[in-house]
């Protein structure tokens, strides 16, 4: 075993024989191997009509893009009637290999090979490629060439369109050239990298787990700080506010609202491309992975410009305002250092006077269970306006906001610290888990005696 309970590499030899593939990413492939664009071995063009005549009752797997997982898997745990989604959704079934094609899910690696669909059948977001492999295509072997490092960074390259709306094309599937072993080495390949990577799952399985039981404490932390203070001898009283319960007595409670101007977000038509890649910072969902670990915001994915908001109901934000997020995850949030305008997956509060952002950033983080009350059982995870007006958050005197801020920050900072060391650790894993899969599907490495 390596360091921190990290399996050894494996050392695996090339194989005997190499020429030039003829590609320039490439560079080499086994002699015995051949290249071919996709097209020849994956179709892309699934049809509806191989469905349309089933009863229309007929039950489905539904897959919205927050069920597709990051590098396989698939929650298929809802379905739908198949009137409810034959127009409007794409159409799989068991045996294909799903992909995401907009940014930032295709760069994130969401992918999955369908099985165990409801009745072998499955409809999901417009966002998802399909790719139906031929006979002589191993569907697995198909899946790991989709998570290998060059199809991605290619693709990413290739992308299209402007924003936050970025995608990768059908030709771009299509015409993606590629070594193609033969199926009985496809499916020796596959077969290593399921051991392998499994390895590797299980455990960045355990790391997050780690980091959920850190993130358990962190919030006990924050919770207990924000809705009690930290006068352990103060006098309480009934907030009226079920997720709040008692606060001390001395503090007032109000709707959010009414202690910060609420500001929702919007996107500038993201096929004028001249309204993009300016010198206005633009939060997008692009930017959830810094939100999930910072508490402030300066630099985002994608830039608009003075052109974008004129011709958008965006509005540019002034520094300090708090950014929340409203759909896919609710309510991450963090402090503008600069100003920014963000998109319509966002709303932003502009604090009054009576309370500051790094103590409202503070009570959002408190407020998470009330979050996942309200979005419960919503298909697509959003937050209502309705219910985002009857958002409430205790009110403590300035100074003393100032105070629970700053014993917060004390005490969570070697939480934190053990939080990001376990994150890199993760990264690592990752990485390696993307190297081995694009040495194994290009041939750098010979797997076919590997064992387990």
């Amino acid at each position: 075993m390596g360091r921190s309970g990290e399996a050894a590499p494996r050392r695996l030899r090339p194989y005997p024989e190499y020429r030039d593939a003829g590609i320039e990413w490439l560079g080499t492939i086994p002699s015995h191997w051949r290249t071919s664009r996709l097209r020849f071995v994956v179709e892309t063009n699934s049809t509806k009509e191989n469905v349309r005549h089933l009863d229309p009752h007929t039950e489905v797997s539904f897959v919205p893009m927050e069920t597709v997982r990051e590098y396989g898997g698939i929650d298929l745990s809802s379905v739908k009637p198949l009137a409810d989604v034959i127009d409007g959704y794409t159409y799989f079934r068991d045996g294909d290999v799903i992909l995401a094609k907009i940014t930032p899910c295709f760069e994130n690696g969401k992918g999955a090979l369908a099985c165990g669909l409801c009745g072998g059948i499955g409809f999901g977001t417009t966002e998802l490629h399909v790719l139906r492999p031929s006979f002589d295509l191993n569907a697995r072997f198909l899946l790991y060439l989709t998570f290998s490092d060059h199809f991605r960074r290619i693709g990413t390259a290739s992308m299209y369109g402007a924003g936050g709306q970025k995608r990768i094309s059908d030709d771009f599937v299509r015409n993606f050239r590629h070594p193609i072993p033969s199926p009985a080495e496809q499916h020796a390949i596959a077969a290593f990298l399921d051991r392998e990577t499994a390895k590797i799952d299980e455990l960045v399985e355990r790391k997050e787990r780690l980091i959920e039981l850190l993130l358990e404490k962190r919030s006990a932390l924050i919770t207990r700080a924000v809705t009690r203070g930290l006068d352990l001898d103060v006098s309480m009283e009934d907030s009226g506010v079920e997720w709040l319960g008692d606060v001390p007595a001395h503090w007032d409670v109000k709707r959010v609202k009414w202690v910060a101007r609420m500001e929702s977000g919007h996107t500038p038509d993201k096929k004028v491309e001249d309204y993009w890649d300016g010198d206005v910072p633009w939060v997008s969902l692009n930017d959830t992975h810094h939100l999930r670990d910072h508490d402030f915001i300066a630099d985002t994915a994608y830039y608009t410009n003075e052109r974008g908001l004129e011709n958008s109901s965006a509005r540019l934000l002034p520094p300090r305002s708090v950014i929340f997020s409203r759909d896919a995850t609710i309510g991450l949030c963090a402090i503008t250092e600069r100003a920014m305008a963000v998109s319509q997956h966002f709303i932003a509060w502009l604090c009054g006077n009576d309370i500051s952002p790094e103590y409202l950033v503070r009570v959002f983080d408190a407020m998470q269970d009330e979050l996942q009350r309200l979005t419960a059982g919503a298909t697509l995870r959003t937050i209502g306006m309705s219910d985002v007006r009857t958002l409430s958050t205790p009110v403590p005197p300035v100074d003393e906001q100032r105070t629970i801020v700053q014993h917060i920050q004390q005490e969570c900072l070697e939480v934190d610290q053990a939080t990001a060391k376990i994150r890199h650790a993760i990264a690592l894993l990752n990485e390696s888990r993307t190297a081995l899969i694009s040495a194994a599907v290009t041939g750098k490495i010979d797997v076919r005696d590997a064992t387990t």
